[in-house]
């Protein structure tokens, strides 16, 4: 046994890895409060659409820390509904910095309203794929995969992909809720998840599966997303019959990774009647970043050495 003392979960913003040894399973429980506040601030969306948004937040999460990635890890939906795009992105800890991840979903506003309430998933996305995307750092080859979005949700359009191209037993419960503080306007998001899964040299037997796949769909919304809540206390809850081995939780930001610089290098690849059509009358093109809120000013004429770059948050401004 390890003299390691072991470090408790925070209360949020982290993601905590478990295994269940003796029947060959593994997963994985995030939840999310400044990391999703954050992600879902700079583009306010419809309660049930940033509840979806806040979902792919959790699911980028729990598939990154899963693959040990090095790298950026996309999940996306695109589909016909009035929610036809959510993207949610997760950068690996790297040189000093944190799991990191951000969220935007496109709605669109007209066609969002004319739903009958109450709006669930399926009425709001409508039908498409979902896809994740593998981006390593350094080496190794980027991979895609894409799945039937499935009406019932984030979570059992997940389950899918796993079931179709990792071929591996899969369960997920994701969940997403707004909390309204005193004195703030904006509500605080928190998402959170727990996925459980079979390892590829696992020994355990299909009733075990059975057993334990059936207790993780019976956490509820608010076990995910309390903070007064324990992780341990929750695994304990669902797993206390089993040898269950917690390994060190992995904390979690929110993070963009746009570049004004690399704004630029784009928009002078375009035919000078396009950068025309887009300057503003001081010289500047102001490029808003979805994911972050940040309003980038660009100067096109600057050389690429000297170039005046500003940003600023649109909420500060």
């Amino acid at each position: 046994m390890s003299s390691q003392k072991y470090i408790h979960a925070p209360a949020a913003d982290f993601v905590l890895p478990f295994d269940l040894p003796d029947v060959g399973l593994r997963g994985r429980l995030v939840r999310l409060d400044n990391a999703s506040t954050q992600a879902l601030a700079a583009h306010a969306l419809p309660e049930p659409a940033a509840r979806a948004a806040g979902e792919m937040l959790a699911l980028a999460a729990i598939l990154g820390t899963s693959l040990k990635l090095d790298g950026r890890l996309t999940v996306q939906t695109q589909s016909d509904g009035a929610l036809d795009l959510m993207t949610a992105d997760y950068f690996g800890a790297a040189e000093g910095q944190t799991i990191g991840l951000r969220a935007y979903g496109r709605l669109d506003a007209e066609r969002f309203a004319a739903l009958p309430a109450p709006v669930d998933f399926a009425a709001m996305a409508g039908e498409g794929s979902l896809g994740i995307t593998i981006e390593p750092r350094r080496g190794g080859q980027s991979y895609q995969g894409i799945v039937e979005l499935n009406p019932a949700g984030v979570g059992p359009s997940a389950e899918t992909y796993f079931a179709q191209s990792e071929q591996l037993p899969t369960v997920l419960r994701l969940a997403a809720a707004p909390l309204l503080l005193p004195g703030k306007k904006a509500p605080h998001w928190r998402a959170g998840g727990i996925m459980l899964q079979a390892t590829p040299d696992g020994a355990g037997a299909d009733d075990d599966w059975e057993r334990l796949s059936q207790f993780l769909s019976t956490v509820e919304d608010v076990e995910l997303l309390d903070t007064g809540l324990s992780a341990e206390t929750l695994l304990w809850r669902l797993f206390h019959e089993d040898e269950t081995r917690v390994l060190p939780f992995q904390p979690v930001e929110f993070r963009c990774s746009c570049d004004a610089s690399r704004i630029a290098k784009v928009l002078r690849g375009y035919s000078e009647e396009a950068r025309n059509a887009i300057v503003d009358s001081d010289g500047f093109v102001r490029a808003k970043c979805e994911f972050c809120g940040t309003v980038h000013e660009i100067d096109l004429n600057a050389d690429d050495d000297e170039e005046e770059v500003e940003a600023a948050n649109e909420d500060d401004q």
